[in-house]
């Protein structure tokens, strides 16, 4: 019988799914497919990375796409804060992005700014957990 998760093999599981869905929402970028599907990915990829660095730290976290709410509980040691990126913006795509409403539809400029949002989240994320020995070299900054 196996025991509880580890810690950082668990992070290690979430921040490599944030890496495939910010390469998926990069990947339909390229391809000029629905840039609100390149929203909704991004979203994706940047509330899972705050996951991973929940997991990592043991707290347990609500089911919730609200990064904001998800990025007050992570411990104050971590570098990660608030306002490494616009996490209000980025959980707006989680509803948005995915159902019709009274909002206007995602163009490209606003694919470009979610991959550039959850970019900003998972480098600093993928930092903290580097620190701490998890999930081996952050990606390359794109230029």
């Amino acid at each position: 019988m196996s025991g509880p998760p580890d810690p950082p093999e668990s992070a290690g599981r979430w921040l490599r799914f944030a890496r495939e869905d910010l390469h998926s929402a990069q990947t339909l970028l390229d391809n000029d497919d629905a840039p609100r599907l390149v929203c909704w990915a991004a979203q994706q990829a940047a509330e899972k990375a705050v996951k991973a660095a929940l997991v990592y730290a043991g707290i347990r976290f609500p089911k919730s796409h609200d990064i904001d709410r998800l990025l007050r509980m992570v411990p104050g040691d971590w570098n990660l804060s608030p306002d490494v990126a616009d996490a209000a913006w980025l959980s707006d795509w989680a509803l948005e992005s995915r159902y019709p409403g009274d909002w206007p539809d995602a163009d490209t400029v606003d694919a470009q700014r979610a991959i550039a949002e959850a970019s900003k989240m998972l480098r600093a994320v993928e930092r903290d957990l580097q620190g701490r020995g998890v999930g081996g070299a952050a990606q390359p900054e794109e230029s």
